[in-house]
């Protein structure tokens, strides 16, 4: 069983990370995958505390549309950032989370746009997956997606909360979709109909911590070893065992990043 998105190296984490990881362990998790920001240093730095911590972690680097807006001058430097970071960081095994965010339009939309496709023509030149947000602009974001022919670097949608439309078009493309915990909260009935429909080679499975803790933690402060909740919750729905949910997504997870 495998987190596959989740803010290990943030600042939430200082203060009790050695208790996390242990929780997560002790949950029965095999490893996670570990986001950061390319334009965080202080979270790059904690990349190294993370892996000492808990050698089954590995990273994706990306800059977030909410902080695309630091690159509006020059876009290309998101993407030499993220270069940069990946090349100093050996765990490193994709790029993201990268995309789109027009709900609160931190960044203008021109700018998240042009930041998203240096990041992804970076993917491809670098050969790595993509790890894609997406909120309130699934339009260009599939747009972009295949105008930079995203499909040939792949990836996953994560934290997905489309209908079961959506999340077609996400299979089309040959991405992977990333359940979280919003699939456990009681209002989340279109996300569960795709949780029962998503082919079982092409799912995975996230917390997101800090953040969408699943029931009955919401609320509280998100951690990796809540992802067996969100398992759990995704097995009742298909019918089936959290053993046979949390090996698929298992195996899923190091098709796709090769830990």
């Amino acid at each position: 069983m495998f987190d596959s998105h989740c803010h290990l190296a943030g600042e939430e984490y200082v203060g009790d990370l050695n208790a996390v990881i242990g929780r997560a362990r002790a949950a029965g998790l095999s490893g996670a995958l570990v986001i950061l920001g390319a334009e965080d240093q202080s979270e790059v730095g904690r990349a190294a505390t993370v892996a000492s911590a808990w050698d089954q972690v590995r990273f994706s680097v990306g800059v977030h549309p909410h902080q695309a807006g630091q690159f509006a001058a020059d876009p290309a430097e998101a993407a030499r950032r993220v270069q940069a970071v990946i090349e100093a960081q050996p765990l490193s095994r994709a790029v993201g989370e990268i995309g789109l965010d027009y709900h609160y339009d931190f960044s203008p939309r021109d700018v998240q746009q042009q930041v998203f496709r240096e990041q992804i023509r970076l993917a491809g030149r670098l050969r790595l997956p993509i790890v894609i947000h997406t909120r309130e602009a699934e339009e260009d974001t599939f747009r972009i997606l295949e105008e930079e022919r995203a499909r040939e670097v792949g990836g996953v949608f994560h934290c997905f909360t489309g209908n079961r439309e959506t999340a077609a078009r996400c299979l089309d493309l040959g991405f992977y979709l990333s359940l979280a915990g919003i699939v456990t909260f009681p209002k989340a009935l279109e996300l569960k109909e795709v949780a029962k429909a998503v082919p079982l080679d092409r799912l995975l499975v996230e917390t997101d911590s800090p953040f969408l803790a699943p029931v009955p933690y919401r609320g509280k402060r998100n951690e990796p070893a809540h992802v067996k909740r969100v398992v759990e919750a995704v097995a009742e729905l298909r019918g089936t065992t959290a053993t046979e949910i949390a090996g698929a997504t298992g195996q899923n997870h190091v098709r796709l990043f090769n830990p």
